[in-house]
């Protein structure tokens, strides 16, 4: 019985969980595999953490960058993302064919030095997290409606003025 109940409230911790974090050596590739359906959106959000020696944490750093890459290995290793980013970052590419993609993070700018029993070398030195979004794209692109909508409107009235731009240089070469 104890371990039934202790199953279940480690599934219902499980299921809650649509995150993960890693840890990188600086300049060190990480890459992870993803079968993913035709036409299927990915949207990722990110942020790395650098090992600070002197308080023993992870704090952000602007210094550290990512560059992420994203291949269909089913295609020829065709390259579908090549993209260098910021500490933190937002990342999408949407499946156009479906197979596995290689979905790799490498970090730069993130040197530290380890103390004497590491041999000075850097390891660990930065936490990765991750959110990735898998989804259908109508379910994912409708949380962005809202953002959709406000364009939309920015689009109309700038439309509207330059109608009323031309106008105004129709009547100023009439006169």
């Amino acid at each position: 019985m104890r371990w039934t109940i202790s199953l279940l409230c480690f599934a219902a911790f499980l299921a809650r969980a649509n995150a993960l974090y890693f840890f990188l050596d600086s300049d060190t590739k990480r890459c992870f595999y993803e079968e993913l359906p035709k036409d299927t959106l990915v949207v990722a959000h990110y942020k790395t953490e650098l090992w600070n020696e002197p308080t023993r944490t992870y704090t952000v750093n602007e210094q550290v960058g990512i560059q992420i890459t994203v291949d269909e290995v089913f295609d020829n290793d065709h390259r579908v993302i090549n993209l260098k980013g910021s500490d933190h970052g937002r990342f999408t590419f949407t499946a156009a064919d479906a197979g596995d993609h290689k979905i790799c993070f490498t970090p730069s700018n993130a040197d530290v030095q380890r103390g004497w029993l590491s041999g000075g070398m850097p390891a660990g030195a930065v936490k990765f997290d991750l959110d990735i979004a898998i989804g259908e794209t109508s379910q994912i692109e409708s949380t962005d409606k809202g953002k959709m909508t406000d364009i939309e409107s920015k689009v109309r009235d700038l439309n509207s003025r330059l109608q009323d731009i031309r106008r105004e240089q129709v009547f100023q070469r009439v006169w």
